[in-house]
């Protein structure tokens, strides 16, 4: 499968040990995760403010995501499509990339809940649809 894993999903994966970590960790080993510098950038900015990691340590994440992700340049997606004009490009990910899922906790995202056949879901949801 060809999964999109949102900004708030990806962090809180190198934040901790945790449900978004053993879906990242499947993301990377048995799918393929498809991303954006949109993404890339949100992830850059939320692990040096929210998480306040040194600058080496969030350049080295962003090296690792980039080797293990196919990263695409997102679609533009009509404004009404979604409440949140920085989910957007997150959509784009996902339609440029064929993605089937966008795994998220952003609510507006899920408020979505399928763009063009991409299912908009919670890790858990997709943890529990891999089982």
């Amino acid at each position: 499968m060809r999964i999109v894993l949102d900004t708030n999903v990806i962090v809180a994966a190198f934040a901790s040990r945790g449900l978004c970590a053993e879906v990242f960790e499947v993301c990377i080993t048995g799918h393929t995760l498809v991303t954006s510098d949109f993404i890339l950038d949100e992830i850059r900015s939320s692990l040096l403010k929210k998480l306040k990691l040194p600058k080496h340590v969030v350049r080295e994440v962003i090296e690792y995501l980039r080797d293990v992700s196919e990263i695409v340049e997102p679609d533009l997606i009509n404004r009404s499509v979604c409440k949140d004009k920085d989910d957007l490009p997150v959509i784009g990910t996902a339609t440029k990339g064929n993605a089937s899922y966008i795994v998220t906790g952003d609510a507006d995202l899920l408020s979505v809940e399928n763009y063009r056949g991409i299912d908009i879901i919670t890790p858990r949801q997709f943890w529990e649809r891999l089982r």
